[in-house]
């Protein structure tokens, strides 16, 4: 008798052994809690663009992963597709600053009423995540190139109880320049006619949720130091000239997509100030600064 040191052939019975189970597809609806398994990283879906799927984790953080195989939803690997297209009764649409988008209507006149924001950054800001509701409102926004002209601005705009202006002032906090330049200015308005809001932050840039770009705070930068240069220094980021300032805010901005990607000290603000302008009868007179209500 023989003895088979290698025992018996592995594969005799490879025939029948269970057919491995198909990977089920998962339509990468928003909401949806999914793990990607190559990278640990476990969060809900956002949004779709193309082939790329986003998500964004408890800590909102997010990351963009390509659409397919290598995904656990509860546990269960998965495929990840594209949603289907809706074939039932679209739900209403929002626009980026979580209102309800009104139908498309003809364009209308704008109003006399205006709102004056510090800066570029601050009016592109506004434009993106409240455009749709400013032009719903027929309200227009100018940006002032700085607080310092506010009260030239307003001498020349001339503004009533029905012709109103709302400011927004960058860094609005007891006793700042910009606290002493706004008390001043409303002094010398006619009641009901200007507000004047701000939110606690030097500037626009920070208002935008640090976790948008990866990072925990905000970094601090001396007061020796301009504010913009110094971010993008502590960032790593070109900071040479004026063009390497707007390309570190259009990357910042490229992070923005609505209104939950902005601190609420920012939200509640622009929001009060669309109702001042454009609601009938308003009589507030008071500056007001930061207080994170939304």
């Amino acid at each position: 008798m023989t003895f088979d040191r290698y025992g018996s052939d592995v594969l005799a019975d490879f025939s029948r052994r269970p057919a491995r189970r198909p990977v089920a597809s998962q339509e990468a609806q928003t909401g949806l809690v999914v793990e990607d398994v190559a990278s640990d990283f476990c969060g809900s879906v956002t949004h779709v663009e193309g082939k790329m799927v986003e998500l964004e984790d408890r800590h909102g953080r997010r990351r963009m992963f390509p659409l397919g195989g290598g995904f656990l939803y509860e546990g269960t690997p998965v495929i990840l597709v594209a949603p289907a297209a809706q074939s039932a009764k679209p739900r209403a649409a929002r626009t980026a600053s979580g209102s309800f988008k009104a139908p498309d209507a003809r364009a209308r006149v704008a109003l006399a009423s205006r709102i004056f924001v510090e800066g570029r950054h601050d009016a592109e800001l506004v434009e993106k995540v409240w455009g749709d509701d400013l032009r719903s409102e027929a309200v227009v926004v100018e940006y002032l190139e700085g607080v310092d002209h506010l009260a030239e601005v307003l001498k020349d705009f001339a503004p009533t109880a029905e012709r109103r202006v709302g400011v927004l002032v960058d860094h609005l906090v007891s006793g700042s320049k910009e606290s002493r330049i706004a008390d001043t200015v409303m002094r010398s308005q006619k009641p009901g006619s200007v507000l004047i809001v701000g939110h606690p932050y030097v500037d626009v840039w920070q208002s935008v949720k640090p976790g948008r770009l990866g990072l925990t705070a905000w970094p601090v930068v001396p007061r020796s130091i301009e504010w913009k240069h110094g971010i993008c220094e502590a960032l790593g980021w070109p900071h040479a000239d004026q063009a390497d300032i707007a390309a570190a805010w259009q990357r910042i901005l490229g992070r923005v997509r609505t209104y939950t990607d902005l601190e609420p000290e920012l939200l509640g603000r622009v929001e009060q100030l669309i109702d001042f302008v454009t609601a009938p009868g308003e009589t507030t007179t008071a500056t007001a600064t930061q207080n994170g209500d939304r």
